[in-house]
């Protein structure tokens, strides 16, 4: 963060200081909420949850180095007391924004958000100096607390912004008003807690209704292969860029193949030029992400040659995202168990797909949460994916979400041992433990709930006598 003193941070805050004898004294290292990450400069805060109250490592992180502790009742070491923690944070952040020479882009969407990030991060650091959001903390904690996390040197702040409800962009976005604006798409994440896409548009749209004017640098970069995306333009003021596959995007690909390994290739036109890519990801949907990314750093002054090589050299940044690994026999994992929802889910069997040519294919499959009355639809649909992709067995983990999943399978024509239905995950190790041959390839999938990661983990961990199991 940048170096404020405890005054000036109780002043932003509206906050009370008590047992701090020199209030000149400054924050200069990171803003955290993890006692664990507190060290020599940092600034605590201090959240009271149902299981486990900050307040009561006030004593230990000090110790460490913590400058002072940011909560709501003093607790007998240098602290600034406000009524309320996240909203104190909030205003925090939006004044060291304000104080900071970095451009912010925000981003958002249905999916893809967390790989995007990573990719526009990837790219722009060879630019400039760039911070960005870690792993997907993109709700009104994780995002002030990254853009607490920028100094002097940032040139680049990038933020994805996440939403479970119409206002919640605009309340993230108002902690950090962007100037650039990303929407990627709209989909079934969340639709159960939206009540539908409609409602899901109105709520990613809010990123480009808070960007300023194009005449006061605001651009706005949209989906032009999603028509909800694409109709955001009349909802903005700031300059808009659109990217995508069709012919109208100002930032688009051609001749999209995917490699042998599942790794997609094309040709990246841009406004200032065109280059090629071809990516270390592996999927065809990283194609959408990477002109989103490439759109980004082209608005920001990269040439399409400087975008082609970072978005060839770029990595997964984020865990449980396509994460692949070959065993030693000959196995492929393919951990992309973080989280699910419908769009996720058939991008992820189609790479596997690709990736499966000429060998057997696993889908490891989980229930896709908060889809309300679209989940019995959403999750047959994926089933029946499955079995039109030719993927050679379809394990299902769970319970009636799973089953549903298994008979979309069915009622497209699996029958036998094509599909199975097993109660949780270590059945599903169990099964695979038995099965498995060298050369097949296996998808583990399912809504971060279900905790899938821990069959990927096993496959992946072989004990002395090559046995592995769930933990």
């Amino acid at each position: 963060m940048i170096a404020l003193s405890l005054a000036e941070i109780a002043e932003v805050v509206g906050g009370q200081t008590h047992d701090i004898p020199d209030p000149s004294v400054q924050v200069t290292g990171p803003v955290v909420r993890d006692s664990r990450e507190a060290g020599p400069g940092s600034l605590f805060v201090a959240f009271a949850g149902e299981r486990v109250d900050g307040h009561d490592f006030a004593a230990a992180v000090v110790e460490t180095g913590a400058v002072a502790v940011l909560g709501t009742r003093p607790v007998g070491v240098p602290a600034i007391v406000v009524d309320d923690v996240q909203t104190a944070l909030g205003a925090l952040a939006r004044h060291v924004v304000r104080r900071l020479g970095a451009t912010l882009v925000a981003l958002t969407g249905s999916a893809g958000k967390t790989s995007t990030k990573d990719l526009i991060a990837q790219v722009l650091r060879r630019k400039a100096p760039t911070v960005f959001t870690p792993g997907s903390l993109n709700n009104e904690i994780g995002l002030p607390l990254t853009a607490l996390s920028a100094t002097e040197e940032t040139r680049f702040l990038v933020l994805e912004m996440g939403a479970r409800g119409i206002g919640h962009i605009s309340y993230l976005a108002g902690l950090t008003p962007p100037k650039v604006g990303l929407v990627l798409n709209v989909g079934s994440a969340h639709i159960g807690e939206f009540g539908g896409r409609e409602q899901i548009a109105q709520a990613k749209g809010e990123l480009v209704e808070a960007l300023p004017s194009e005449a006061e640098g605001g651009t706005a970069i949209l989906n032009a292969d999603d028509p909800y995306v694409r109709a955001m333009a009349s909802r903005t003021k700031a300059k808009v860029i659109f990217f995508g596959e069709s012919g109208e995007a100002d930032v688009r690909a051609e001749n999209v193949r995917l490699t042998d390994t599942g790794q997609p290739s094309f040709r990246l036109h841009t406004p200032s030029g065109a280059s090629d890519v071809t990516m270390r990801l592996y999927g065809e949907h990283h194609v959408s992400n990477a002109l989103a990314a490439a759109a980004v750093a082209h608005e920001l002054g990269m040439s399409a040659d400087e975008i082609a090589v970072a978005l060839s050299e770029a990595g997964s940044l984020s865990r449980w995202r396509m994460e692949v690994t070959e065993r030693p026999d000959g196995v492929t994992v393919v951990n992309d168990a973080y989280n699910a929802n419908p769009e996720s889910m058939k991008a992820a069997l189609r790479a596997l797909a690709a990736m499966g040519k000429g060998r057997r294919t696993w889908a490891v499959l989980g229930k896709m949460a908060e889809l309300g009355d679209e989940a019995l639809a959403e999750h047959d649909a994926v089933g029946r994916l499955a079995v039109r992709l030719n993927v050679s067995k379809l394990v299902a983990v769970g319970g009636r979400e799973a089953a549903w999943l298994q008979l979309g399978a069915y009622n497209e024509g699996s029958w036998g041992e094509e599909s199975v239905h097993v109660s949780d995950a270590q059945a599903a190790v169990d099964l695979l433990r038995s099965e498995l041959r060298p050369g097949d390839v296996v998808l583990v999938k399912a809504s971060r709930s279900v905790g899938l990661e821990s069959v990927a983990q096993a496959l992946m961990e072989t004990g002395a006598e090559g046995e592995v199991s769930a933990r």
